[in-house]
């Protein structure tokens, strides 16, 4: 049995990348700095611009923020594991990642299902829409989808800490809640049903509130002009984007989590299990940049002045 804070875990996952790691290593390396650069961007574009001070782009703010936030807890991790021999990490620092990715992963649902409801109030209740999305409000509802989740995976991080372990391999390239369970010495009936509680309240009740948004965005689409058609399909493109990859990502890393994917190359499995960490935080900043036209205008103008002073 371990339980100890200087045991350490071995990410055997790593194992497998054998001698081309230095290219791993700088591409991942160039990741990091493009994730971290394009999602400051936009931080700073919507700071900096009086006229983005609106609750769509406080929300796509936040969402860059929680970007930032997830990135730094995996990548530094990757980097270093990549370039050691022994591929280990400590329990205090697997645990401290477990806890950071998974908020990372439960308040992108939450910022997303706020842009959902952004949209859906700005579509269908265009003239109350000043009077619902009140700054107050939308700073409330920011602060909520960051404290929400924090609560509820503390709880389930706290649950985690107290197992005791009698396993130090760990299957993949970083550490993730499910993965520590699987190493208890005892019954996990509990971690396994809060488990799915958490998937409940945190995935499930988010996207169930975007569909429901979408749905009455959709229904009004069908009764009005093609104009506004058009201009709903705008509005609603990027944050649909977003959605559709985040939630396919995540999927096929809680299918590969739960079920034995052996059968499929080590390179491929490796690349599903950090899909949701590296590629949404990557492309949000440019499937905003690009279609939301406030953003892509301001960013044009400050490239302009850069160049020509």
């Amino acid at each position: 049995m371990m339980n100890s804070s200087d045991t350490t875990f071995t990410l055997s996952a790593y194992y497998e990348i054998g001698d081309i790691k230095y290219f791993y290593f700088t591409i991942l390396l160039l990741l990091y700095i493009f994730t971290i650069s394009a999602n400051l961007i936009v931080i700073v574009v919507i700071y900096v611009e009086r006229s983005l001070h609106e609750p769509m782009y406080f929300f796509l703010c936040s969402l860059s923020v929680n970007a930032i936030f997830g990135s730094t807890a995996l990548y530094p991790c990757l980097l270093t594991n990549i370039m050691s021999d022994r591929h280990e990490i400590s329990r205090i620092s697997c645990l401290v990642q477990v806890f950071c990715l998974h908020i990372f992963v439960q308040c992108e649902f939450s910022i997303l299902a706020l842009m959902g409801y952004d949209r859906y109030i700005s579509i269908c209740n265009p003239l109350q829409y000043n009077m619902i999305m009140t700054s107050g409000k939308v700073h409330h509802l920011i602060i909520l989808s960051w404290l929400y989740p924090i609560c509820i995976v503390g709880i389930l991080f706290i649950l985690t800490v107290q197992l005791p372990l009698c396993g130090r391999i760990i299957e993949k390239v970083y550490c993730v809640n499910y993965s520590i369970v699987k190493l208890s010495c005892i019954d996990t009936t509990n971690n396994n049903i809060y488990g799915l509680l958490v998937l409940v309240l945190n995935t499930v009740l988010p996207v169930i509130l975007i569909l429901y948004s979408y749905l009455q965005i959709l229904r009004l689409c069908l009764r009005s002009s093609k104009e506004s058609q058009t201009k709903a399909l705008n509005t609603c493109t990027p944050h649909l984007a977003t959605l559709i990859n985040f939630f396919i990502s995540v999927f096929f890393e809680t299918f590969q989590a739960r079920f034995d994917m052996r059968h499929l190359p080590n390179e491929v499995r490796i690349f599903l299990s950090v899909y949701f960490l590296i590629i949404p935080p990557l492309i949000n900043p440019i499937i905003y940049g690009i279609r939301i036209r406030n953003i892509s205008v301001r960013l044009r103008k400050w490239f302009v002045h850069q160049i020509h002073p």
